[in-house]
């Protein structure tokens, strides 16, 4: 982790600073592939939404600061083992009865790169899947894309295939930005696959966009936004940079004996997503999170809402996560050992950790606290516990720096709190948990 983010001075260095679940990853256990088979095998013990996610680990190129599971060196054999693979641990998956039977509200393919796959390997890939689980009342159907991959017929296969949000990976709109941190596409690339997105008609598209990329400026950042308001997407999500261990910038800091990452500091960056939204709501879009702004309140993002509010969610795919009924589990992180487990019939898991009530209270106020705000009625009648008494002396704190308002009703972060909200969640961690940390 960083040095705090609530220093106004604090540069960016080494470490992982988003907070994507809890307890945090490095403190789940490995060799548990029995226990996860034996939770499974339980029926529901309570009602719950259920999402499947599907990790597509291929990409043109590994950008210089991406620290997720990706190959680019997979030939079309190794993409066909894959699919298979994913298709056979879907099968294996929904043959425990926590699983069986049970519709998806929402399917999210991330990657990597899932736009890497031709349309036909898409079309197999859909297909199988819905042979094996039902989505035809799935509500989101999310699907990420790298521009430079979405010719025109792909883009219309995908609308075809179901597709009701489809996520642009563009973070920077300036060429220069894009060679330096070593990005795929091009800054042309994603004018014509907006284009052609809005012209296939999907429900929703959303913009990705990345806060203090190597070389970004005062200048250049305001023409971002200036894009991104012109295009008007249904949904504009704005990362702030970070660093992790497991990135090719790592590296070459390491290798430069540099603690000190060539990117803008911590209060730069706030105040880059900080303009980024105030410019979204001059033009009609409401802050729904600590990185989204939505264009009205029709649009929703359920991936992220329903996870954050205790839905279960399968994780298919090399180094995927799930989290179903009470229990985390994480997949085989490298490429042979999983496809060799999901194609022998096995779970294909890594490690788990079951959470008790308490755990799982305390993971949906972390999560939620990304939303900005927080009912305390939800916490009592689903846990029986009220997050303000319970956290009361850190909330205090908070309360006294600025960054939270609490009330009878509600926790509400402030703009100030909301851009930092990633630092101040290990305040919410237990003692324990907030020590330790590995890339994911």
């Amino acid at each position: 982790m960083n040095e705090s983010i609530r220093d106004e001075t604090a540069k960016t260095t080494a470490g992982n600073y988003f907070v994507s679940n809890y307890p945090p990853f490095s403190f789940w256990q490995g060799e548990t592939r029995e226990a996860v088979v034996e939770h499974l095998a339980e029926p529901p013990r309570e009602p719950a939404d259920l999402g499947v996610y599907v990790h597509i680990p291929f990409c043109r190129k590994r950008c210089d600061f991406c620290y997720f599971k990706v190959y680019t060196d997979k030939n079309s054999a190794a993409v066909r083992r894959y699919i298979d693979a994913v298709l056979r641990e879907a099968e294996r998956a929904t043959e425990f009865a926590a699983l069986r039977d049970r519709k998806p509200d929402l399917v999210y393919f991330g990657g990597g790169t899932p736009s890497y796959l031709s349309i036909e390997q898409l079309e197999e890939l859909f297909t199988g899947l819905r042979s094996i689980f039902s989505w035809e009342l799935a509500r989101e159907v999310t699907f990420e894309c790298e521009p430079g991959t979405l010719q025109e017929s792909k883009i219309h296969g995908l609308h075809e295939l179901g597709v009701t949000r489809l996520s642009l990976g563009v973070e920077n709109f300036d060429p220069e930005i894009l060679e330096l941190n070593n990005r795929a596409h091009r800054a042309k690339e994603i004018h014509t696959a907006y284009e052609h997105a809005r012209a296939a008609g999907f429900p929703q598209i959303n913009i990705d966009l990345i806060a203090g990329m190597v070389g970004e400026t005062d200048e250049g950042w305001q023409r971002c936004i200036d894009a991104t308001t012109a295009m008007a997407p249904e949904s504009v999500t704005i990362y702030q940079m970070e660093v992790p261990f497991n990135t090719t910038m790592f590296r070459r800091m390491r290798d430069g004996n540099s603690e000190v990452a060539p990117v803008a500091d911590w209060a730069t960056k706030r105040r880059w997503v900080g303009e980024a939204f105030a410019a979204l709501e001059a033009c009609g879009y409401h802050v729904g999170s600590a990185y989204t702004a939505c264009k009205n309140d029709e649009v929703q993002f359920l991936y992220r809402d329903n996870l954050w509010h205790g839905a279960d969610m399968l994780g298919l795919g090399v180094s995927s996560f799930s989290h179903v009924q009470g229990m985390h589990f994480q997949n085989e992180h490298d490429f042979d050992p999983y496809c060799e487990a999901a194609l022998a019939g096995e779970l294909p898991v890594h490690r788990s950790l079951l959470l008790d009530t308490k755990a799982r209270f305390r993971r949906e106020f972390i999560l939620q606290l990304k939303l900005g705000r927080v009912a305390r009625s939800y916490f009592r009648d689903k846990f029986g516990v009220d997050p303000v008494e319970h956290f009361s002396p850190y909330l205090i704190e908070l309360a006294k720096d600025g960054f939270v308002e609490v009330d009878d009703l509600h926790v509400v972060l402030s703009r100030a709190g909301l851009l930092r909200v990633d630092s101040l969640l290990h305040g919410f961690f237990e003692a324990r948990y907030g020590v330790r940390s590995e890339p994911v």
